[in-house]
């Protein structure tokens, strides 16, 4: 039984009320919808977040690798140039020549060997200098990746209409049907 509602009829009335409900349904469905995509698109940021952080650390990992190879290659060669310095002044000793000639050669193996090492030691510092700046294009890149992941999830939740925002709507369209149904 429908009683006359703001000067409408019984009939009128009823789809008055009927058209508010459906309104209000449709709103909450919507923002239940939102909702879930949001939520959605929350797990999947998380997943993702998960994976770059591995990128990062397998990148960082490979880096590291990288560099720790280089400073024992130069360890190696070092050593070995050491050696064949020391070969070199062996073998001007042992060629039984005196004085300052020999002195001379054997200070020139010394200062080649301290030029070589030398060379090496700003070799790795220059590659020690691109690795830490490697490393801080990974982080910038997995920070660029978090923001990224952060923005998508905010605007998925922004996304969702607020409770006011529906029953505004709702309002808007039951005033629209109502001013339908009023007799003229």
């Amino acid at each position: 039984m429908c009683v006359p509602l703001l000067g409408l009829g019984a009939a009128q009335g009823g789809l008055f009320l009927s058209s508010l409900g459906l309104s209000l349904a449709s709103g909450i469905a919507q923002r239940n919808a939102a909702r879930a995509a949001a939520d959605q698109q929350y797990q999947s940021a998380l997943i993702q977040n998960r994976s770059a952080e591995q990128a990062f650390a397998n990148q960082q990992e490979a880096l590291a690798a990288q560099l720790k190879e280089t400073r024992a290659n130069a360890a190696e060669d070092k050593f070995a140039k050491t050696i064949e310095t020391l070969q070199a002044q062996g073998r001007i000793r042992a060629s039984e020549q005196a004085g300052l000639t020999v002195q001379m050669l054997l200070q020139d193996q010394e200062g080649q060997l301290g030029i070589y090492r030398d060379s090496v030691d700003r070799t790795l510092s220059s590659y020690f200098r691109q690795y830490q700046r490697n490393v801080e294009g990974l982080v910038s890149q997995r920070e660029n990746r978090r923001n990224d992941l952060q923005s998508g999830i905010n605007q998925a939740y922004n996304a969702i209409p607020s409770l006011g925002s529906i029953l505004l709507n709702t309002a808007a369209s039951g005033l629209n049907t109502y001013t339908q149904l009023l007799p003229a």
